[in-house]
């Protein structure tokens, strides 16, 4: 474990950050050639794993190498390769797999993108634009589907993680019914009808989101308590329910975030709750992360993540009373709100 005593000194460190992109693409290469799945519980020579991903020995050495350093894969005194807790986490099968999101923070455009943080912080605008000619999200559609592909992948891994704990965090005792806004395929949804038997779920995304919805939610066991609406809850949000769930998804421009939470409190009216969750960048464990992706955003839509002082102050210009802030896990917390009287 690394301490203030066994820190590198600063003239090291500092070489060692800015060949921070060697290390993003070394766990890049490693995910795309399937490295951490083609290694078992065993260790295994280079020449026996590199003859399983199709690569070269000696390179293929190189680069577990390189990223042994970091705790990502181990590297034994008999020139074996092992799995490690970091390394596992790229495994397709492993329940906690982060391959995807290890791909999407990493996907072609962000190498375009990132040499220009500069301009964006000098301008506070995104330069996905200026590099391509269009809004990022159309970008990806239109001109980059791999990547768009990437991202869905990864937003329903993320998803698929977290449902469980915010459902375990939530208690919605006494509520008959909730709305997950932007609520992607539908897995937080799913995690409380599961808890609440009674209870009626509404799931509302985009057309071309909901049209991948959990099939437990369309025709499965849930379906007869669920709703699946599509549309976009920046234009409206036509759904009535005791409480609303928003997650993840105020993390764009101001303008808006302010539209979308005005269009929840005007469909829920006096006294419903609100739940918004959302990563901060501050008071959480996950600061690296969190400010890494918030800089990311700035990018790429021109967005932010929040500190826990301006979502708290814009959940409240919208008319939303705060009444708890709790954790869910070290990346996400809970803004428990109702809508004020």
């Amino acid at each position: 474990m690394t301490t203030a005593e066994t820190a590198p000194p600063p003239p090291m460190r500092l070489r060692e950050l800015v060949f921070g992109a060697a290390c993003a693409a070394a766990v890049r290469a490693a995910a795309r050639l399937g490295v951490a799945d083609a290694l078992g519980d065993d260790p295994r020579p280079v020449e026996d794993l590199a003859a399983s991903v199709k690569t070269e020995p000696k390179p293929l050495r190189r680069l577990l190498r390189a990223l042994s350093c970091y705790g990502v894969f181990a590297e034994h005194p008999d020139g074996t390769f092992a799995h490690t807790d970091m390394s596992r986490l790229l495994r397709e099968d492993d329940p906690g797999s982060l391959r995807a999101i290890a791909l999407w923070c990493t996907e072609p455009w962000t190498w375009d993108a990132w040499p220009k943080l500069d301009e964006a912080v000098r301008t506070g605008d995104n330069v996905v634009e200026s590099l391509y000619g269009k809004e990022f999200f159309t970008y990806l559609n239109e001109d980059a589907p791999e990547s768009a592909d990437v991202f869905n992948q990864a937003m329903t891994r993320s998803s698929e993680q977290s449902a469980r704990e915010v459902a375990a965090l939530l208690d919605l005792s006494g509520a008959d019914s909730v709305a997950d806004c932007g609520g992607g395929q539908g897995h937080v949804v799913a995690c409380l009808l599961d808890k609440y038997p009674t209870m009626r779920g509404t799931l509302l995304d985009l057309p071309r989101v909901v049209e991948n919805a959990l099939p437990r939610l369309r025709t499965g066991d849930l379906a007869d308590r669920a709703e699946i609406v599509p549309g976009d809850v920046r234009a409206s949000v036509p759904v009535k329910a005791d409480v609303y769930v928003i997650k993840n998804i105020l993390e764009w421009d101001d303008e808006s975030t302010a539209r979308l939470l005005g269009n929840v409190t005007a469909a829920g009216g006096p006294g419903t709750r609100v739940i918004v969750i959302e990563n901060l960048v501050d008071d959480t464990p996950s600061m690296r992360f969190s400010t890494a992706m918030d800089l990311l955003l700035l990018l790429n839509v021109g967005g932010a993540k929040h500190t826990t002082e301006s979502m708290t102050g814009r959940l409240t210009s919208a008319g939303l009373v705060v009444d708890d802030i709790r954790p869910v896990n070290p990346y996400l917390h809970a803004f428990e709100c109702h809508v004020a009287g």
